[in-house]
């Protein structure tokens, strides 16, 4: 883990957290975490309440910064289409990266398995928002059913990140980018 010494102990505890529930699942003890992110025990629980708020803090605090990976700047020259396929064009980028584990917030949703766990209301708001951003994108783009069409896009996001997470399916060939093509042409996005 890459953490300075002027890091705050708050602040080496969500990176280690971050890093340590992508790699290796929510299951990874308190003691590996506060080893990793060269903090007592003691000092964890006097910031958190629990490793599930960390957790759910940690997720948070990333949210912007996955977002931002995904997500084109704002430029008004791209069309609805090209911004929504930018997405799934970074998608396809990342999944080449060797330590690509697919998307952290569906993962914590899978393993969780509880939907009123703190980290697993953090992670379906991150999933919403990205749902939000391609319903939003289909509206100015002219689909004929905008939810309806974002909700294809989840699937295939989902599903994509999901197999080259697990190393099942390698994105380099231009399946996911292909198929959503066609999806939004059969929406009717200009």
């Amino acid at each position: 883990m890459a953490t300075t010494d002027k890091a705050s102990p708050r602040d080496r505890l969500l990176e280690a957290a971050a890093e340590l529930f992508y790699r290796d699942g929510v299951a990874v003890g308190v003691e590996a975490l506060c080893r990793s992110a060269g903090v007592s025990k003691r000092s964890m629980y006097q910031l958190f309440d629990s490793k599930d708020e960390m957790l759910a803090a940690s997720l948070e605090r990333r949210r912007a910064w996955y977002e931002a990976q995904l997500v084109p700047a704002e430029d008004a020259s791209a069309t609805p289409r090209e911004r929504i396929r930018h997405v799934f064009e970074r998608l396809e980028k990342s999944s080449g990266d060797p330590e690509y584990l697919g998307c952290p917030y569906l993962a914590v949703l899978v393993e969780l398995k509880d939907p009123e766990h703190p980290a697993s209301v953090v992670a379906r708001d991150a999933k919403d928002r990205m749902e939000s951003y391609f319903r939003e994108q289909a509206e100015q783009g002219g689909a004929t059913d905008p939810a309806v069409l974002a909700r294809r896009l989840m699937l295939i996001f989902d599903g994509a990140s999901a197999r080259a997470g697990a190393h099942i399916e390698r994105l380099d060939d231009g399946l996911v980018t292909g198929t959503v093509d066609v999806l939004m042409d059969v929406a009717g996005m200009s």
